[in-house]
């Protein structure tokens, strides 16, 4: 039987070539997006003593009530905004169920939704599936005068119409590592203001900010915090993006209709790991010290490719890094992450892919997307070989 597709423009991505490219050359892998060590133990223990304690059948459906008091006093304690942990605190599937419970719920057919690019790829599906329409709006890239991609939210305003029902931003941004700044905040917050836009924040990535500075959360105003999904995730923040776990903040009447699509998406999330995950995540110690544990890495990374022909470009936050390729090639960052791969054994991530247009020009800038979530030993046998490019 034939199906008329409903995203006919999906098919085998640049993330699963990259993969299999990988495996194919026996490539080190820092393209994928995840740690290659484990868990904290102590959490690994707690799951266990979890099943053994019975805890293996369904949980409430918008998840275990001690794990979303803990969520909600962290979001007051950091960003000084208070949940119902009650009604305006989601368990998800991770952060991907979040954002497409939200959209599902928040946008319809006719509906425009401003997305700024590059971006991760799950929005532009998402977008589609709710029967909305996905306007994009580029970052800056980087220049001389400021390595870093940035917002022009004039570019954004300019974009926004009758039919804009939400903007989604994602901050510390994947891929570029780009944090928000108080300008942001503010360009946000005027934008949004007196309309009936909702915003979606992707801030999976809150505790991985660098160089002493603070995550900055849409949740810290609360003009923004009443019209948005805040989204995060226990994945990134214990090492156990395999968990699928993660967490939809917003407000009553928000959360009511995300817990509908939600509960009929996957109804719940795993009980054990929830259970072990509230125990975990009683000590801030497990998300305070992050930026100090991935900050060391992402400094090991960098120096190591400080005498090689790659120009790195700073990395406030996530545990990605951009690096300028330019000084080796001419290739679309497509062409040359594989030739990369398949020529001297490091798998990497082109930029580009994270755009609807792939291939446009004004998606590629010579940039490739390295993941430092490895293990040191990892680090350095890639920088061995990127050196010797």
């Amino acid at each position: 039987m034939k199906i008329t597709s409903k995203l006919p423009d999906v098919g085998t991505t640049i993330f699963t070539v990259m993969s299999q490219l990988a495996t194919d050359y026996k490539a080190i892998n820092l393209g994928q997006g995840f740690p290659d060590f484990n868990p904290d133990a102590r959490l690994l223990d707690l799951v266990t003593k979890a099943m053994a304690d019975g805890f293996n059948q369904y949980p409430y459906m918008p998840g275990l009530a001690s794990l979303r008091e803990i969520v909600a006093h962290k979001i007051n304690t950091l960003y000084g905004h208070q949940y119902d942990p009650t009604t305006e605190v989601t368990i998800t599937s991770g952060a991907t169920e979040a954002i497409m419970s939200g959209i599902l719920a928040a946008v319809g057919s006719g509906d425009e939704v401003i997305v700024i690019e590059p971006c991760y790829d799950s929005y532009l599906p998402a977008i589609k599936l709710a029967g909305a329409r996905a306007v994009c709006v580029p970052m800056e890239p980087p220049t001389e005068a400021n390595p870093a991609f940035h917002v022009d939210w004039n570019k954004v305003r300019s974009r926004i119409t009758e039919k804009t029902r939400l903007i989604i931003v994602n901050f510390p941004h994947n891929p570029t590592g780009a944090t928000m700044q108080v300008d942001d905040l503010d360009a946000l917050e005027q934008i949004t203001n007196q309309s009936d836009i909702m915003i979606m924040a992707d801030e999976v990535y809150e505790h991985i900010v660098f160089d002493g500075k603070p995550h900055l959360s849409v949740s810290t105003r609360p003009a923004l915090a009443a019209r948005s999904f805040v989204i995060s995730s226990f994945g990134k923040t214990t090492h156990t993006t395999g968990w699928k776990i993660g967490y939809c903040s917003a407000p009553s009447s928000m959360t009511t209709e995300l817990r509908k699509v939600h509960q009929f998406v996957v109804f719940t999330v795993p009980s054990p790991q929830q259970h072990a995950l509230a125990e975990y995540s009683k000590h801030a110690g497990t998300y305070l010290n992050l930026p100090a544990f991935y900050q060391a890495k992402r400094d090991r990374l960098a120096k190591g490719l400080q005498d090689s022909r790659f120009k790195v470009l700073p990395s406030p936050g996530t545990f990605f890094m951009l690096a300028d390729y330019s000084a080796i090639s001419d290739q679309s960052e497509a062409e040359f992450s594989i030739w990369l791969t398949k020529n001297h054994g490091v798998t990497v991530i082109p930029v580009s892919a994270f755009y609807a247009d792939t291939k446009a020009k004004e998606s590629n800038h010579k940039l490739i997307r390295l993941c430092f979530a490895k293990k040191e030993a990892t680090l350095d046998a890639a920088i061995e070989r990127l050196r010797k490019v």
